[in-house]
């Protein structure tokens, strides 16, 4: 039996996972998890087979080696780099890098090349807490670790659907609010299944979150929660921000009507903070992704400040990191306005790295955010660009304009494991190796620094990221200062610059592990930082609970807040809200070809408030057509009481891949914080209107491939265990779509040898198709009336690709009926557990805990993230119960 431990790679929660004779499973050692895995972690060993892997690099489409690869990238880089300038080149990284690739990418950019023009992903998730923490603190800093969840009195999580999105950590304060009765106030707009757990629920009206907290800090000036003890010791600025707050915000009831929150339960929230010293503060994309988010970071940092509630045991603010690495990107300098190691562009920094890399043409000052990075691309400052395991097509702000920038870029590479819409347009495409096939390290959100190891080989001629970078480094002439055998000799690096003159001047130091030989670090188990080579300054899992902050003069810094109005201005347009939902990861390049990922949530849904809808004349399970001035998309809807009239939220995962709306992103303003340079992708101003369907259907084949319809045809697909399954609907006549028997056959995909059969009822505006090859069912498709749904479609999926006789053809057509009927949901994926049976064996056995119905079902006792759908079933039993 072999063992192999490793981390997840998807979100900053940063679980451990053992890989034992090939199978995965939950590290019960490791201290982030102990064990637990989300339902995206729970299914990883599905995705180490999926198809279409990028295995060899492609030059304008044709095979070529790496040695003509490598060697093309480093010449031109050389010819732009002498023509143009260093600033003519940029890298666009990503948090799904491991610390050791991202610390070659920002060394040769920034110190070699000479640019700072290397920014990450990770700009559209965490740069406003980078921010916030810098002006706090004086170095981006997480000052806590997860125990403080499970010590805390009072957790607040603000902008933060922790159970979708950091299920495990989730699951750890619901275990400790069982324990120790901790109360949990959520503060988002959305009523998401988080809010469901919550004591409090404060549906913020967006962009209010400043006032809010100014109006906290206010609060506890007015009844001496103050700790002025540690104000006079520890912080500066307090008077100012205090100031700034109290001219804001005059009383409870003008945050309250401003807000739009009830008064008594602002009130409520400030007294509950105000009495409770263990406070901890969970904030996450909800804070960070606004036009103020910087701003509203230091709100929170003010208010733990003045209490002084920061450090010690079970308090302090906690920013949840999205990206497995992105914390590990920061420690590097990932972002284009940092250094590496926490340093910045300060004349002093700059010389000390230059000294460190031997790099005399090391960049002085920042380099392009990424939303200013593609404006550069667009407008031919850049001229070469190289993107790395990230898909900006789709995930950017105005994904559209991100599309047309890199379509007349001179030179585009981009480096990944699979296609997506950004390989597309890559004049070089380099076959990356993937999580499984990478060693290295990641940091998670509570500093903890855990090693990747490889357990597959790369299929092909793929590479890690880090050896493409260092190669080409070589081939433009510095062989020397890039002669890194493995990932290692990265490390090893990385470390000793963490503690290269630093005597205590930056919190970040890991100089302990600077001298960490192959087979230790081979071996390193999951270590916190700091770490300093000589010991006797910070460490331990809580930071400035004795002062000590990484300042001139040693405090902390409260930043005067105004408040910048977000208000929305007096039309018909709605509010566009992007975000994740429990299964799917980004770009869906993983999760989106796993089935039974796919069974929470099939499609991309358009969620909205029934007012709202009602306005519209937007019925629920309808389609309608959300556009701004950079898109447009339609959208199945769901209406949802859990939304605030006036905004709608779209899922930011589906890509042209999966779906005709294609990235929700492509609609979003490209509006940043001016601190952070962190786009708002959460307050686009969008038109909704409704969309007639004139059918729907269903189409199942055995393969993917493309659906060549046009504008009048929304679709989304989805893996099933025999192949695909497409959602369609029409808003333009069904003649239009099977006008002949080419067209049918160009729908599914039925070669000319094909067989086909049809079934039609024109009276009930039922159609249906199939297609046989060697007498196998390839595909079959079904269309209807608009509200149809198609009960038998399981038992049609489950006959792709076997052999059926005459009889069995039609019998299939004629009894897959079409009728309204009810879809069961998957509310558990880990054990593919439907609402269906959850709602029965509550009426049946009478359960009144989600405990109960995991002991039957095991729904919910894996990664824990459907327990508040749980709970939600259970309340609504309860109530209809009652009013029986």
């Amino acid at each position: 039996m072999t063992t192999l431990q490793t981390t997840c790679p998807y979100c900053g929660v940063g679980c451990g996972v053992v890989v034992e004779n090939g199978a995965l499973g939950g590290d019960r050692g490791h201290p982030a998890n102990f064990g637990r895995l989300c339902s995206k972690g729970a299914a990883l060993e599905h995705t180490l087979a999926l198809p279409d892997r990028l295995t060899v690099p492609l030059m304008r489409g044709r095979e070529a080696s790496w040695d003509e690869s490598l060697d093309f990238i480093a010449a031109e880089f050389t010819r732009i780099r002498e023509t143009h300038g260093p600033d003519a080149i940029a890298f666009y990284v990503s948090g799904q890098f491991l610390t050791e690739d991202y610390y070659v990418a920002n060394k040769l950019m920034k110190g070699f090349i000479g640019s700072a023009n290397i920014d990450t992903n990770s700009r559209l998730c965490m740069a406003s807490s980078v921010a916030g923490h810098v002006r706090a603190f004086g170095e981006d800093i997480v000052p806590g670790c997860y125990e403080d969840l499970e010590e805390a009195d009072l957790v607040l999580q603000v902008g933060a659907n922790m159970a979708w999105c950091h299920p495990v950590l989730y699951q750890r304060l619901m275990v400790a609010r069982d324990m120790r009765g901790t109360k949990i106030v959520n503060i988002d707009p959305r009523r998401t299944v988080t809010a469901e757990t919550a004591d409090l629920h404060l549906p913020l009206a967006p962009g209010t979150d400043v006032l809010l907290f100014n109006g906290l800090l206010t609060h506890l000036a007015e009844v001496g929660a103050l700790d002025h003890d540690w104000l006079a010791a520890h912080v500066s600025g307090f008077d100012e921000a205090l100031d700034a707050a109290r001219r804001s915000v005059p009383s409870i009831a003008f945050v309250a009507a401003a807000a739009d929150l009830a008064a008594e339960d602002v009130r409520a929230f400030y007294d509950l903070f105000a009495r409770t010293e263990r406070v901890v503060t969970l904030y996450s994309q909800g804070v960070n992704q606004s036009v103020s988010g910087a701003d509203k970071v230091n709100a929170i940092l003010n208010c733990h400040l003045a209490a002084g509630r920061i450090g010690r045991a079970g308090m302090g603010p906690f920013s949840l990191t999205g990206q497995p690495n992105a914390m590990g990107g920061r420690e590097v300098g990932g972002l284009a306005n940092q250094l590496a190691a926490h340093m910045a562009f300060a004349p002093a920094d700059v010389d000390r790295v230059r000294r460190f890399w031997s790099a005399p043409n090391i960049a002085s000052r920042p380099g392009h955010k990424a939303v200013d990075m593609f404006e550069a691309v667009a407008d031919g400052r850049v001229k070469a660009i190289w993107i790395a395991a990230t898909n900006p097509a789709d995930s950017m702000p105005r994904a559209g304009r991100v599309r047309e920038a890199l379509a007349k870029c001179p030179l585009v590479i981009v480096s990944d494991a699979w296609p997506t819409d950004t390989t597309a347009l890559a004049h070089l495409v380099l076959p990356a190796a993937a999580w499984a096939e990478k060693d290295g390290t990641v940091t998670n959100s509570e500093r903890r620094i855990s090693r990747q190891r490889a357990f597959r080989a790369a299929p092909g001629a793929a590479r890690p990221d880090w050896w493409m970078f260092a190669q080409v480094a070589r081939r433009m002439g510095w062989e020397r200062e890039f002669s890194y055998a493995s990932a290692a000799d990265i490390f090893r690096e990385h470390a000793a610059l963490s503690s290269f003159e630093n005597e205590g001047a930056r919190v970040f130091d890991i100089g302990a592990l600077a001298t960490l030989d192959a087979a230790a670090y081979d071996a390193l188990a999951p270590v916190q930082w700091p770490c300093q080579k000589l010991g006797g300054g910070r460490s331990g899992p809580r930071l400035f609970g004795q002062g000590g902050f990484p300042t001139p003069d040693r405090r902390a810094r409260m930043i005067p807040i105004v408040v910048r109005s977000e208000g929305r201005p007096a039309d018909n347009l709605l509010t566009l809200n992007t975000g994740r939902i429990r299964d799917q990861w980004h770009t869906m390049t993983r999760t989106g070809r796993v089935p039974h990922l796919m069974t929470h949530i099939a499609g991309p849904r358009l969620a909205l408030h029934p007012r709202d809808a009602a306005a519209r004349g937007i019925e629920d399970g309808g389609l309608a057509r959300i556009a701004s001035p950079h898109g447009t998309a339609v959208l199945r809807v769901t209406i949802d009481a859990a939304m605030r009239t006036g905004d709608v939220f779209a899922p930011m995962h589906w890509t042209d891949q999966f779906s005709s709306a294609g990235p929700i992103d492509r609609l979003a303003h490209a509006v940043i914080d001016p601190v952070s340079g962190q786009p708002d992708l959460k307050g686009t101003r969008v038109q909704v209107v409704a969309v007639a369907e004139s059918w729907r259907g269903l189409l199942l084949r055995r393969s993917a491939g493309d659906l060549a319809f046009g504008e009048n045809v929304h679709w989304s697909k989805a893996p099933i265990a025999t192949g695909f399954a497409f959602e369609l609907s029409g808003h333009a006549p069904l003649a239009e779509l099977v006008v002949s028997e080419q067209a049918l056959r160009r729908l599914l995909r039925a070669p000319a040898e094909a067989e086909l059969v049809s079934y039609s009822d024109p009276k009930r505006s039922v159609f249906r198709y199939a297609a046989l090859l060697d007498r196998r069912l390839e595909a079959c498709v079904f269309f209807a009336t608009p509200r149809a749904t198609f009960a038998e479609a399981d038992r049609a999926a489950q006959m792709l690709g076997r052999i059926l006789e005459p009889t069995a053809r039609l019998s299939l057509l004629a009894g897959v009926e079409a009728c309204v009927a009810h879809v069961d949901k998957i509310v558990c994926s880990c054990f593919s557990v439907g609402e269906s049976a959850i709602r029965a064996a509550i009426r049946a056995g009478k359960f009144i805990s989600a405990a109960e119905i995991g002991a039957a079902l095991r729904a919910g006792t894996n990664c824990g993230s459907c327990v508040p759908e749980l709970k939600k079933l259970l309340t609504e039993s309860a109530q209809l119960h009652e009013a029986a």
